[in-house]
């Protein structure tokens, strides 16, 4: 049996959906650290209309990081499908890499998001805070499940209260990159 299309988010206001976000829960990727904590994403807006996206997470006490940046999948279109570019290795950046970036659910504040993409196979919690109410990640939980996600997958990710600094130790050699390709 065929899934049916994702439902997506209409009308996004992308100004107020820049910021901060922290995320609260992921399916395991290879393109980010096993054991990566405070795992976040700040978004800003261009002048061209596409969004700067800075993704962060601590590894072994370091920094790690990749930029990239993202757009509307068709411009045309008022779902809150965008489509993110990022260059890897990150230490090199000259190989371009796209994915799916599609908002499932947002609350009317802009607090919480649940972000997906057409394959299930990546699927994401943030929110503005460092932690979440535990009923509101259970309704995000469940609206993943009715979109055909296998929820079993989500790993919550530990964040700190108050959350790091861009400061401290850093990853400058993309080590955490090449670990990501063997699954650690």
């Amino acid at each position: 049996m065929a899934k049916k299309e994702m439902e997506v988010v209409r009308g996004v206001d992308l100004e107020r959906y820049m910021g901060r976000w922290y995320e609260i829960a992921s399916f395991p990727s290879f393109f980010q650290p096993r054991n990566g904590v405070n795992t976040r994403a700040t978004y800003k807006l261009n002048k061209d209309g596409t969004v700067h996206v800075l993704n962060e997470t601590w590894s072994g006490g370091k920094r790690v990081y990749i930029e990239g940046s993202a757009y509307k999948a068709d411009p045309k279109s008022d779902e809150a499908k965008l489509k993110v570019k990022f260059y890897v290795p990150p230490f090199l950046p000259i190989i371009p890499v796209t994915g799916n970036y599609w908002v499932l659910s947002l609350d009317d504040d802009y607090q919480y998001a649940l972000i997906g993409e057409p394959t299930r196979k990546y699927l994401w919690i943030l929110c503005r805070q460092t932690h979440m109410d535990e009923e509101i990640y259970n309704m995000l939980v469940q609206k993943a499940k009715e979109e055909g996600y296998d929820v079993s997958k989500l790993h919550k990710t530990p964040q700190s209260d108050p959350p790091p600094e861009e400061g401290g130790p850093q990853d400058t050699k993309g080590i955490w990159w090449f670990k990501s390709l063997f699954g650690k």
